[in-house]
């Protein structure tokens, strides 16, 4: 199986969400070819919801996991310990008020 480049997987991942009209931008550009991706997801009233791709040994597939949740202001503090220990990281943030973060759609978990 072909693995897509991080950089390949998040203009793909950006281009999805304007299709459906939810803002999102990058916030932390990590490595291009195999930088870990977190997305952030701002439901614009105070709390925010953190997604880390896990990799399942036992199946070998891909998944969205939530690594945490609560306060905006936490979640952007947990993402800058995330940062400062990984400069690869990728951090993507999605402005929506319902919720949306597209991860459950298939073909994003690759």
């Amino acid at each position: 199986m072909v693995r897509l480049t991080a950089q390949f997987w998040v203009h793909a991942y950006l281009a999805r969400l304007r299709l459906q009209d939810i803002p999102a931008f990058v916030v932390t550009h990590g490595d291009d070819s195999a930088g870990a991706i977190l997305v952030k997801l701002n439901t614009l009233n105070g709390q925010a919801t953190v997604f880390q791709r896990s990799f399942d040994l036992m199946s070998g597939e891909r998944q969205w996991i939530m690594l945490a949740q609560g306060p905006e202001a936490e979640m952007d503090q947990a993402i800058a310990r995330q940062t400062d220990r990984d400069p690869d990281l990728w951090v993507i943030e999605v402005e929506d008020r319902s919720g949306r973060s597209l991860l459950d759609e298939p073909g994003l978990a690759d």
